[in-house]
C-alpha cells in the first residue's frame, strides 16, 4: 500500500480549443510535460466518486462552505482484476487550498472498507494513518459508488519549480450505473465539443509571466467540480434520484430547503 500528500492551492478555468492552442506554446516555455504523457500525448483517468443515496456530500459542497471534502477512487489505467491496485482518495479544501491523501489498495478490498469499515492490511504507518482517516469518513457517511468520470489529460510541470503543476482534461465523461473503469456504451460527455477544463495547482503565488498570459487571452477563474457539474445538470433537470422527507416525513425536493 502507498501513500501521498499534496497540499497546494488550485485555480480552474474552462478553455476552448482555440485558447488552447493559442496558450499551450507558451506555456512550454516555462513548463515540461508530465513523464505519463508518453510521446507528449495525453493519459486516462478513471474516476468513481462515493455519495450517500440523497447525494448529500456533492449538494454540501456545492453549497461552497468554508471547508469541504470528498471521497473517490482513482486509476491511470483499465483495471478490473480484483487483484489489482488502485488509489483511495479523500479530497479537502479549506479557503481555497486543496488537501489530497490517498491510499492504494486493491480492488477487492474496497467494497469491505466501505461497507463494513475493514481496514485494508498495511504495514506502513503513514499508509494505516490515511486509511483510518478514510474510515472516519465512511463511518459519519454511509456512501456508495454514486458517478463514474473518465477522462483524458495533459500535464505540465514547471520547470523551475515542480510543484507548479498545470492539466488541460478534455472529453469528460460520466455515468451513473455499471461502476468499473473503462467504457461504456451509457457514457454521456460532460463538456462540449473541444473544450477543456485548466486547472493551476501551486504552493504559492502565481507567477507573473502566467498571470499576463492568462489575461491575455481573457481566462479567468472559473470554479468548476465535474462531479458537482453533472450534479447541478441533473438537479436542474429534476433527474436525480432520491428521497428526502421533512421533519413531518413528507416527501419533499431538494428546493425545499432553500427557505430555511
Amino acid at each position: 500500500m502507498a501513500i501521498a500528500t499534496f497540499k497546494r492551492y488550485e485555480r480552474k478555468y474552462l478553455v476552448t480549443k482555440q485558447q488552447f492552442d493559442e496558450i499551450l506554446p507558451k506555456l512550454m516555455e516555462h513548463m515540461e510535460l508530465d513523464p505519463f504523457c508518453l510521446n507528449g500525448n495525453e493519459y486516462r483517468i478513471y474516476s468513481i466518486y462515493y455519495d450517500t443515496d440523497n447525494h448529500d456530500i456533492i449538494r454540501q459542497n456545492s453549497d461552497k462552505p468554508v471547508y469541504k471534502e470528498k471521497m473517490r477512487i482513482r486509476s491511470y489505467y483499465d483495471r478490473k482484476d480484483p487483484e489489482d491496485k488502485i488509489f483511495m482518495e479523500i479530497k479537502k479544501k479549506s479557503e481555497g487550498q486543496g488537501n489530497k491523501r490517498r491510499i492504494k489498495i486493491k480492488i477487492k478490498e474496497i467494497e469491505p472498507f466501505v461497507n463494513e469499515g475493514i481496514l485494508p492490511q498495511t504495514n506502513d504507518y503513514l499508509s494505516a494513518q490515511v486509511a483510518k482517516e478514510l474510515q472516519y469518513f465512511l463511518k459519519n457517511n454511509k456512501v456508495h459508488p454514486a458517478l463514474y468520470v473518465q477522462y483524458d489529460r495533459l500535464a505540465l510541470f514547471g520547470k523551475e519549480d515542480k510543484n507548479f503543476r498545470m492539466t488541460f482534461d478534455r472529453n469528460v465523461r460520466t455515468r451513473r450505473s455499471d461502476f468499473q473503469f473503462g467504457e461504456s456504451d451509457i457514457d454521456v460527455p460532460l463538456l462540449e465539443n473541444g473544450e477543456y477544463i485548466m486547472e493551476i495547482k501551486i504552493l504559492g503565488a502565481m507567477p507573473l509571466w502566467l498571470t499576463r498570459l492568462l489575461s491575455e487571452n481573457g481566462l479567468y477563474s472559473h470554479g468548476f467540480s465535474k462531479y458537482g457539474s453533472k450534479y447541478k445538470k441533473e438537479a436542474a433537470e429534476h433527474t436525480l434520484e432520491y428521497h428526502l422527507t421533512d421533519k413531518n416525513g413528507n416527501d419533499v425536493d431538494f428546493d425545499y430547503f432553500l427557505q430555511f
